[in-house]
């Protein structure tokens, strides 16, 4: 079983199929690599290297108590990138996997990366926090949501 282990001891399992350019696919919650194996096919068969993995906590990857967070994941899929040697990528997220590669470029940066595609993916924190003082304020939602009720 294709397994790498992060900098904080978690082992990461991952499916690596074809070769060429790599194509990496970050799943959303609660899937697995499986989730992909179709698009994986396809672009493996396209002369692709298709490259999934299980996120920590789920599938066959490692279980541990800490660390189930943007930036661990980020720091996953770093791990998974570096130790393949992986340049020139295509980053493909669903759902929590968009976050993941979003949260990626921004602590790891571009330099293994050529494009990203954002499937259903979380948004970011919109709302204004003292962690967010440019998001937006609370109050144009709270007038949305009292147009709503009855």
């Amino acid at each position: 079983m294709p397994i790498i282990t992060t900098s904080d001891g978690v082992d990461i399992f991952f499916k690596d199929w074809g070769a060429g350019k790599p194509v990496v696919f970050s799943h959303g919650w609660p899937l697995t690599a499986d989730a992909w194996d179709g698009s994986a096919k396809f672009v493996a068969d396209h002369g692709f290297r298709a490259i999934a993995h299980d996120r920590r906590g789920g599938g066959r990857s490692g279980q541990p108590w800490a660390g189930n967070d943007l930036d661990h994941y980020a720091d996953d899929l770093a791990a998974v990138i570096e130790s393949l040697d992986l340049h020139d990528a295509v980053l493909v997220g669903h759902s929590t996997g968009g976050g993941e590669v979003t949260r990626y470029i921004g602590r790891h940066g571009t330099s293994r990366v050529s494009k990203v595609v954002l499937l259903g993916a979380i948004p970011p924190l919109m709302l204004r926090t003292d962690a967010n003082p440019e998001g937006l304020p609370i109050e144009p939602f709270d007038q949305l949501r009292l147009r709503r009720q009855p």
